[in-house]
Order: structure tokens, then sequence, then C-alpha cells
């Protein structure tokens, strides 16, 4: 059976075809969308659970080549005391859940496709990202053919099986590292797939594929902008679309300009948790010398997308810095929160809360935030106004990958002679290129139901019309069609 998967940073998602329509498996008990977390009670127990849920031919390959991690596993549910039949990882809410109950006992991660194009890391760091999304997938895998087989979806009662699937990718998955990085992230996700079970993948960028879904309810041909501002990424891409262009099985020509870069729901988070909490922490107090406190480790704590920077926190000699800045304070009370989030690894807790205020703020001015998971009655008031500050730089950046798919739109075009009527000879971007005028505009993401994001992306080009497309569900939709058509002539 195929399937679209949208392996996505914030959330994941699974669609199959019913008939000319999209429906998306229910991976959990009350949505089709499935939270991009896993939390283990030991970093080494992640192995041992990707173990048991391979395919049976799998098994001895993988078992040699993690055969360290197999035997640390067996030695960490022995200290645990932990019976070899208790569950020990745990994906989607059940992570969420398990990590605020003992967030400084284990191991959590959210967000793992963001780390994926990551440069620098070493072997094992790339193995442990092999094993977190193949866990992830296994997980969703079972559980999208449990739904397939309950409501007899795939019309093969109890042999119903997912063997192909459409996985959406990001134009970039890191803003540096270039085609390396998304050589090394489609490596550990086509790995991942393979072992949770797939016979056959491909990729397809996620702002094609939400493209395609809008380009299922055109009647007439438009050249369409799609920015697609999901939780890890915005990609734009240019693609002529409509009743000329969907039914061809190689849309290679369609696709004039792409552009992507990791910037996400989750920077505008951590901007969010930087501005908005990390003053109530000691950013911007003073030192007794009168100098300002430095900002580093403020910034370390929320950067929750940042191997580097959590990795720099979680240390020691990070734990002594903050006691040193708690000694020179002249607010030493804010500071000693700072140390309490360092010490009970309370980061990913504080972005978490930063993300509730993003959310709240799409239908009010003001919202108050509960911060008592770090002192009682601690609380922090943020406001549009502050959050459209603080995302500020973060949309500078959307607005230019706007403007670099258009120009290489442009581009193209003129190399194919087709220039003269959907050039926008405007010279707008840094190296004066003229720019492809799109027709319309279509917004999707999750982190676009913002009305600061919103704002930005329609006042970029208020001559052009925008259309809000499904914030989550378009990326899959595009992907399920795009699965349809690829693999059922197979």
């Amino acid at each position: 059976m195929f399937v679209g998967f949208d392996y996505g940073s914030a959330n994941c998602a699974v669609g199959i075809m019913q008939g000319d329509d999209v429906q998306l498996l229910a991976l959990s008990e009350q949505s089709a969308y499935l939270p991009s977390t896993l939390y283990a009670m030991d970093r080494e127990l992640i192995a041992e659970a990707v173990y048991r849920g391979l395919p049976i031919e799998l098994k001895a390959d993988y078992a040699k080549k993690r055969a360290a991690q197999l035997s640390r596993a067996r030695m960490v549910r022995h200290e645990l005391d932990l019976d070899a039949d208790v569950q020990a990882v745990f994906v989607g809410e059940q992570a969420v859940s398990a990590y605020l109950e003992m967030p400084e006992e284990g191991f959590y991660v959210r967000s793992p496709k963001s780390f994926l194009g990551a440069t620098g890391l070493r072997p094992e760091q790339v193995a442990l990202f092999e094993d977190i999304v193949t866990l992830m997938m296994q997980h969703i895998k079972v559980r999208a053919e449990s739904v397939l087989v309950e409501k007899d979806l795939s019309k093969q009662g109890a042999a119903a099986t997912i063997t192909h699937a459409i996985i959406g990718r990001p134009v970039n998955f890191q803003g540096i590292g270039g085609e390396e990085s998304n050589r090394q992230a489609e490596s550990i996700l086509t790995l991942a797939a393979k072992r949770a079970g797939f016979v056959d993948v491909d990729f397809l960028f996620e702002p094609l594929a939400a493209g395609m879904d809008y380009e299922a309810t055109l009647t007439d041909n438009k050249t369409v902008l799609v920015v697609d501002v999901g939780g890890g990424t915005t990609d734009c891409s240019v693609v002529k679309m409509g009743p000329a262009h969907k039914q061809k099985a190689d849309r290679s020509e369609d696709f004039l300009g792409h552009s992507g870069q990791r910037i996400g729901g989750n920077d505008l988070d951590i901007a969010l948790a930087m501005n908005a909490f990390m003053p109530h922490f000691g950013l911007g107090s003073l030192m007794s010398n009168g100098k300002p406190m430095p900002s580093k480790a403020f910034w370390n704590a929320v950067a929750v997308n940042d191997i580097s920077a959590q990795r720099e926190f979680s240390t020691l000699s990070s734990r002594k810095l903050i006691d040193e800045l708690v000694k020179e304070a002249e607010q030493p009370q804010l500071l000693n929160r700072l140390l309490k989030v360092q010490q009970q690894q309370l980061s990913y807790q504080l972005v978490r809360q930063a993300e509730r205020a993003k959310i709240a703020l799409s239908d009010a001015e003001n919202t108050d935030i509960n911060l008592d998971f770090i002192e009682a009655a601690l609380h922090a008031g943020v406001s549009r106004n502050l959050f459209e500050n603080a995302i500020e730089p973060s949309l500078t950046k959307v607005e230019a990958l706007m403007h670099q798919a258009l120009a290489q739109a442009a581009k193209t075009l003129a190399a194919d002679g087709l220039a003269q009527d959907s050039v926008n000879h405007e010279n707008i971007s840094a190296d004066n290129a003229a720019e492809c005028k799109p027709d319309v505009i279509y917004v999707t993401g999750g982190t676009a139901r913002s009305p600061a994001i919103y704002a930005k992306i329609a006042g970029i080009y208020p001559d052009i019309p925008v259309v809000v497309g499904d914030h989550f569900g378009s990326v899959t939709a595009g992907l399920t069609r795009w699965a349809q058509k690829l693999f059922a002539k197979h």
C-alpha cells in the first residue's frame, strides 16, 4: 500500500488515497498528528527498542552494528531494575508526558528532524539519529497499519501492509552544509524507513507537496509561490500549476525555483523564550561591578535545536559558570532560576511554554504564561508586540527566501525564453536580478497560523492575492497524491 508520510519537525502524519480524496490516518487516539518527540529512560535503551521492532531479516546485521549499545542496554535495565518487557522508550504524546514527569532523569528529543542535516556530527551521533528516526517510523507504521485494519481502509482486511511511501523533505535541511547536509539527512531517513519495514521510499520537497494539494482545486493555470513555514524549516517554491500540469508524471519542468532554510516555528519559540522569559532569569540584569550580564548562558538555555549549545549548557563547566554569575549578580535570585534550568534540564519545558504563548497570541494581544515549574507563582506576561519584535530577524530571513525563490524562477524562465510576460523587472534582490511575479501566494505550515507571520508574508507583495491552505494537512495530502501517481505505475 502507498502512503504520503510527513515526518515533520513539529508533527508527523500519514495519508492514504480514498478514491479521489486524501484521508489522514489517526496516529494518536484523538488526532491525525503525532508530536515529533521521543523520550527514553536512558539513551542506550533506544537501540534495544529499535532491534525489537526490526523486520526479522535485518536483525542480525543491526545487532552486529549496535552490539555495544545493545550490551549497555542490558546493563541499564539491570541498573534501573526494569524487567525486559517494561516499556522504556516513548514516542509522541507519551514522550511528552514522560518528559514532563521526569525531565532530569531521561533522554528527551524534540524535533529530531531539525538535527538530521547538522554539520560536524560524529559517526556515533549519526547512528543515534538513525535509531531515533527508525524507532519513530516503526511506531508510526505499526499505528497506521492498525488503523487500516481497524477501519478496513485498505480493503485488504488483516493483510493491510504499508510498503511504499513518499516522504516530505525541506529544500535545505540545514542553513549551512549545503548538499552534503541534505545527503546526510536523506540517508538517515532512507535507512530508517527501510529498518522500519518500508519496501521503497522516495522524497518530495515539502512546499511542492503543499502546492500539489492546492493545485487539485485549480480550474485555471497559474504560477504559484508556495511558502511553507513549518516547525523546523521554511521552504519556498515557484511552481506552474493547474489543469495543464497536474496530470504530468514528471513535474520537473514546472518547478521554476526553490529556496529553503532551517527557520521555523522552533526558532520563533526559542526567540520568544529568549526575549520574554530570560529577563526573569537574569538576562539584561547587571553584575555587581555594573557590567551587563553575559548572554551566552541564557541563549544556550533555550537553544533546544542547536546540538552544540545544548551540549555546552549541560556540562559541569556551564553549571560552574552560572554559579559564578549568581555570586557576581546584583539580583542573584534571578540567576538561581537559570541554575535550576541547568541542573534539572528544563530547557524544553521553557521553550514549550513559549510555544504556548505563540499560539495564544494568535487570538489575543496579551497572554500570561505560568512558569511555576521553575519557582512558585512565577509568571511571565507576553504581548503580541513583544512577540513580533522577537521574531523580526527570523521573518526577515523568510522574506529573503521568498525573494530568492522568485529570482531563481525568473532566471529559469529567462533561460527558457519565456520571461516576457512573467517577470517583474523591479530590481528587488541583492544581485539586482529580476523576480518572477506569481499569480498567487499559497501559504501553509503550522507556524504560518500566527497573524504576525501571515501579515509579514502578505505585506511583501500586497498586490498579489494570498491563499491560506490547511496549515497542517496540505503537505501530507500532496505527498499522498504523489505517492499514488509515482508508485501506482509500478
